[in-house]
């Protein structure tokens, strides 16, 4: 399999999952700019919607969307632990958890990134995401991941977007149990190895 990528980005989350399930991926990094792949030339072929993460499965399938990809890269490896069963209510809260980091706090980042975007803007952004990171706040008390003893997708996804806050001016310094979490989690050996892998550590 192939995973599409671009270093410290969304795609780091399926990176992530990957190394913590023990999944070999061919990582194919894309310049987002020009929207091309240094081995394959035009990403678009692969993903018309022109971002990452995008999986390419061995038979030529792709998968899109980082919090559906996490959940199949999961369910190959179910022995992981990295998502609960299909079906059972731990699945769905952990399907909860990713589109609620999808929605309310990775999209909240997206404007943060532009250069062009208004102060009054990035201002009422930055208000918002720590009103959402409230509620990870109050989840995170008393546990080293968002459920518990047990690292998940969900834990994946959060570590990713909750890294770009520095780059962006976001202050976390009121979220103690956040701000663990982040250490925790980068210290886990897949983590680092991934980070390396992409360029982010040395």
């Amino acid at each position: 399999m192939k995973l599409f990528y671009s270093s410290g980005a969304c795609s780091l989350s399926p990176h992530i999952v990957a190394r913590e399930a023990g999944i070999d991926l061919r990582l194919q990094k894309v310049d987002l700019k020009t929207r091309t792949v240094a081995a394959d030339g035009d990403f678009l072929g692969v993903n018309p919607k022109g971002y990452v993460p995008a999986l390419e499965l061995d038979d030529g399938e792709v998968l899109t969307e980082g919090p559906t990809i996490v959940q199949y890269l999961a369910d190959l490896k179910p022995q992981s632990g990295l998502a609960p069963p299909a079906g059972t209510l731990a699945r769905y809260r952990v399907q909860e958890m990713l589109g609620y980091i999808n929605s309310e706090i990775h999209k909240t980042y997206s404007p943060l990134f532009r250069p062009d975007t208004p102060a009054e803007t990035r201002a009422e952004r930055q208000a918002y995401l720590l009103k959402r990171y409230a509620v990870i706040e109050k989840q995170l008390e008393g546990r080293p991941y968002l459920f518990g003893d047990t690292f998940t997708v969900a834990d994946a996804y959060l570590f990713t977007t909750t890294s770009w806050a520095a780059h962006v001016k976001v202050d976390l310094s009121a979220f103690p149990n956040l701000l663990s979490f982040q250490k925790r989690v980068a210290a886990r050996p897949a983590v680092q190895a991934a980070l390396k892998a992409e360029g982010l550590i040395p």
